[in-house]
């Protein structure tokens, strides 16, 4: 059974959503299938943040960022989309850093092949379901998620929500953001990775040279 997220879901603190967001599905309707991604990595933001757009001020692209929790924020990074949700406050979001595959009742093996045809390697080759949607561009290329269709909209329970299917996220790493330019507060611990899946996410915090307490947190704590 689907059970999408209601928009008053979204309308809570950037941090707290970001956690909350872990473990939950991303759906999006492609023709025949429902194309589904479980988050495992989100970044939080905040108006006063200074590596937030936000931060920017308000303008016509930018404002899904101002309005109420639950609008879909989607910009184009590196050369593709990127998925953000409003949190509570405007200019307070959160960015759908990373995902991993999601095959049930609803989403078969034909949707999984279609995600690994919207997004093939460098060499047009299948991704392994590992690195299918392992950051925030290839994340939405997989999903078909396009700035054009979904900047600034509501969710749409027939093309695109967030289901939750009862998964329970045991451990939270909370570390630092990535690719935050220097004096842009990229010090700010607004990064969070299920821990079971931290191998695939954009970049491992469990990675050999990173120590607890000083690169990042384990939160024990669930959705």
């Amino acid at each position: 059974m689907l059970n999408p997220l209601p928009d008053a879901f979204f309308d809570t603190d950037a941090q707290a959503l970001a956690c909350r967001l872990l473990g939950k599905v991303i759906r999006h309707r492609q023709g025949p299938y429902w194309l589904s991604a479980r988050i495992i990595e989100t970044e939080a933001y905040y108006v006063t943040d200074r590596g937030s757009h936000a931060s920017l001020g308000y303008t016509e692209k930018r404002k899904a960022l101002f309005l109420d929790g639950g609008h879909i924020y989607m910009y184009y990074a590196r050369g593709g989309d990127s998925l953000n949700f409003s949190a509570h406050g405007p200019g307070n979001a959160v960015l759908i850093k990373s995902a991993y595959p999601w095959l049930d009742e609803h989403s078969d093996a034909n949707a999984f092949a279609q995600m690994q045809l919207n997004n093939p390697d460098a060499s047009g080759k299948p991704r392994p379901a590992e690195r299918l949607c392992a950051g925030q561009t290839l994340l939405c290329k997989a999903l078909g998620l396009k700035v054009p269709t979904w900047d600034a909209q509501r969710f749409d329970h027939q093309l695109l929500f967030v289901d939750d299917v009862g998964a329970q996220v045991s451990e939270i790493i909370q570390t630092t953001r990535l690719g935050i330019p220097t004096g842009r507060d990229e010090h700010l611990p607004y990064r969070f990775v299920d821990a079971h899946y931290a191998r695939f996410c954009t970049r491992n915090p469990l990675r050999r040279g990173q120590v607890e307490g000083r690169d990042y947190f384990m939160l024990t704590q669930g959705n």
